[in-house]
């Protein structure tokens, strides 16, 4: 059996995203996303969540480009240097402190929690946990992660280790300085699997499209879909509205959103699926099928 979790990333980071996720899953073949509890729009997010019971909601965790939701005191090893309020910014800083360990394990934890209790504080029962920049691909984040996930009784979280074939770069050259950075990092799959495992936490084979992030097409899907190996794995996505709102906000995904949301509810999309015998499922029926 193959299956797959359609999840769309940055629910509630703008008025236009949370437009085209729900468009993605009323109209497409979006099965999940996940909620950034410091969003720009996370009100309206959770209304429309809260309007949906078949869309799986899990939290984004948001540990650069972003806010906390506690008191900035709590979380000093997290910010900035230099400013009082904001997460650093990118990636690149974030890695190598977290390679370093320099990051502290407690505030990591504690403004996870702080993150997640404020969505489920909203009414809305939390699936399943990821990160945004997929920062809990390191070892030194995941574990305080995982704890937050048993404190706050969330059973599944992304494996954000992704499985990518020769094909898939032939398709698109663009891919491949992407690909070699994501793929230093793959030594860390490993332990990822174990400390999950150990958490006793649901986690998917692995994931599509990480790598495909800002170039995803139809032609790309389709090598992906048709080369889905046996067992249940999560394509990452980011629909969204290229309007006012988000050129306002830090991200490097613009124009490229609104061609996912295109590809996300073509009927050529759910006909893909169909005739490749997947089952689109949320993270929700995943645990329960365990």
């Amino acid at each position: 059996m193959r299956r797959l979790i359609i999840n769309a990333d940055d629910f509630g980071l703008t008025s236009g995203v949370n437009r085209a996720i729900v468009e993605a899953h009323d109209h497409g073949v979006v099965s999940s996303g996940t909620l950034m509890a410091n969003g720009h729009a996370f009100e309206e997010a959770v209304s429309l969540a809260r309007e949906r019971s078949r869309l799986g909601v899990g939290c984004h965790i948001v540990l650069v480009d972003g806010t906390p939701v506690l008191e900035p005191r709590q979380v000093r090893s997290l910010l900035q240097p230099g400013e009082d309020t904001h997460f650093r910014g990118g990636i690149g800083k974030f890695g190598a402190l977290a390679l370093l360990a320099r990051l502290a394990p407690d505030e990591i934890e504690a403004e996870a929690i702080a993150q997640i209790r404020k969505i489920q504080s909203a009414g809305v029962a939390i699936t399943h946990l990821d990160s945004h920049k997929h920062t809990h691909l390191f070892p030194h984040i995941l574990r305080p992660l995982l704890r937050a996930a048993q404190t706050c009784e969330i059973r599944a979280i992304r494996n954000p280790f992704e499985r990518i074939q020769g094909s898939q770069l032939a398709a698109s050259p663009s891919m491949w300085k992407r690909w070699i950075e994501v793929g230093v990092l793959h030594s860390f799959a490993r332990q990822f699997r174990e400390a999950v495992q150990e958490a006793g936490i649901f986690t998917p084979d692995g994931t599509l499209a990480i790598v495909a992030t800002g170039t995803l097409n139809e032609r790309l899907l389709r090598i992906m879909v048709e080369n889905l190996p046996e067992g249940t794995w999560e394509l990452v996505c980011h629909p969204g509205y290229n309007d006012a709102d988000l050129q306002a906000v830090h991200t490097r995904l613009r124009a490229a959103r609104e061609e996912e949301l295109r590809i996300l509810t073509s009927l050529a999309t759910r006909d893909l699926m169909s005739e490749n015998g997947i089952e689109i499922i949320s993270f929700r029926e995943a645990i329960s099928a365990k």
